[in-house]
């Protein structure tokens, strides 16, 4: 298959994977709305013009233009006024926020008769609101860590083993940034070339300690300075004993690459091989995907601001700056094209691509601003614990949160995204990130 036809096949999978990504975290809000009996108008997955729809009983399927999200219409999500009678919402006020409010409200009951009022949402206890809203985040977070442990668990990745793949011949400084530069008379010799360490033998203990993995082995290597080592390996079925004397050489740190240390130094490269990983790992990237996230979420505005500066050309895109769904797919492209790599690890590298989106997904829906579910999370929060405080105080009940105030927050919001959606899909397109 050609270059062209791969980019495009890689496209497409994602793009299918999106839309499954978005579909099923609606159905997240789909199906527990339909067990507790709220009445569910519409279900569609993207917006904007409608493109292919069914009605199944008082519900609407269907699939729209702009794949950028979805969304399922529980009746009932704005409550009447305090002030007025939930069978009969009035539709006039005054000034511009009212007048939304009001309008909002009388839409939200075009469609509702009598019988449904037992039906509305804002009726539902509130744990019950709770699963609904949350259900979304839970499915895309699910569905990544299932995506996570199926391409580390099941395919592995590349990682160090404790097999030896090179051995250096002298000891150099190795400057942050740089490669060493080759080696002179002047320069002493490895502890392993001295050892007479070859690549291809496995180091099963340094020092009398057994070595599980490549990574321990480094630490205690560090950790040993100037001091005696004796390495036992394995080369060709029999077992070595082999006896040196670590050194003290300037490496860059394990934590930050960017900065050099001064520890123990041995003169070896690992080999590489794609190794099987455990749940461990697979817990582990999430944390440290969803910390990173949440800091980029954070930093967005700024991170969207250079973006709009590269893409007017005044700056460099960073290739750790946010994308499109139009970037990612470029991206995904890119991957399935790759034949530097094998049609296994394309696959699996889109599958960790969509991994990632649905992690950012399920967390960008926490944020407490609307349209967000975190938004609705946190006032149905604030509803039950301000009720709560009124029993223990003995007062009268305040009733449901009025949802429908927050709706001028909504547009704002809405329109800023809409904003900059529209930064980050026009810099896809005049200076996209490239993993080449």
């Amino acid at each position: 298959m050609s270059d062209a036809l791969m980019y495009l096949a890689g496209v497409l999978l994602f793009t299918v994977g999106v839309a499954a990504s978005i579909g099923l975290h609606e159905v997240g809000h789909l199906v527990p709305g339909k067990l507790y009996d709220v009445k569910i108008t519409q279900y569609f997955i993207g917006f904007g013009r409608t493109i292919w729809s069914r009605r199944r009983g008082e519900t609407e399927y269907g699939v729209k233009a702009i794949p950028l999200g979805g969304y399922v219409k529980l009746v009932g999500m704005l409550p009447p006024a305090p002030d007025q009678d939930p069978e009969k919402v009035r539709a006039t006020n005054t000034g511009i926020f009212a007048q939304l409010v009001s309008d909002a409200r009388s839409a939200e009951y075009e469609h509702v008769s009598p019988e449904d009022h037992d039906r509305l949402f804002y009726r539902l206890p509130w744990w019950k609101r709770i699963v609904i809203m949350g259900s979304g985040v839970t499915i895309n977070l699910v569905l990544a860590f299932g995506l996570f442990a199926v391409v580390f668990m099941g395919y592995g990745i590349n990682d160090a083993t404790t097999t030896v793949g090179t051995v250096s011949r002298c000891v150099k400084v190795v400057e942050t940034g740089h490669e060493a530069g080759p080696c002179t008379a002047a320069d002493p010799v490895t502890p392993a070339l001295r050892a007479g360490l070859k690549p291809g033998d496995r180091i099963v203990r340094f020092n009398g300690q057994a070595i599980g993995s490549y990574d321990e082995l480094q630490r205690l290597i560090r950790a040993n300075e100037a001091g005696a080592a004796d390495l036992v390996v394995e080369r060709g079925g029999t077992t070595l004993t082999l006896h040196t004397s670590t050194t003290v050489n300037g490496i860059p740190s394990l934590t930050d690459p960017t900065k050099t240390v001064h520890a123990g130094f041995l003169g070896i490269k690992p080999a590489v091989a794609r190794q099987r990983q455990g749940v461990g790992y697979v817990v582990s990237t999430m944390a440290d995907g969803t910390w990173q996230t949440l800091k980029s979420i954070a930093a967005m505005p700024q991170k969207v601001y250079h973006v709009s500066r590269a893409a007017l050309g005044l700056e460099k895109r960073d290739v750790n700056s946010p994308m499109s769904v139009v970037g990612a797919g470029r991206v995904a492209g890119e991957f399935a094209s790759d034949t530097q790599s094998s049609l296994a690890s394309r696959f699996f590298s889109l599958v960790l691509l969509l991994a990632g989106l649905n992690l950012f997904l399920g967390l960008v829906n926490l944020v407490p601003l609307p349209p967000f579910d975190g938004a609705g999370i946190a006032t149905t929060l604030y509803e039950a614990a301000r009720r709560a405080f009124a029993r223990v105080l003995g007062r009268p009940d305040p009733g449901a949160v009025d949802a429908a105030k927050l709706l001028p927050v909504t547009y704002v919001v809405a329109s800023l995204l809409l904003v900059m959606t529209a930064i980050l899909v026009y810099a896809d397109i005049v200076a996209p990130v490239s993993l080449s």
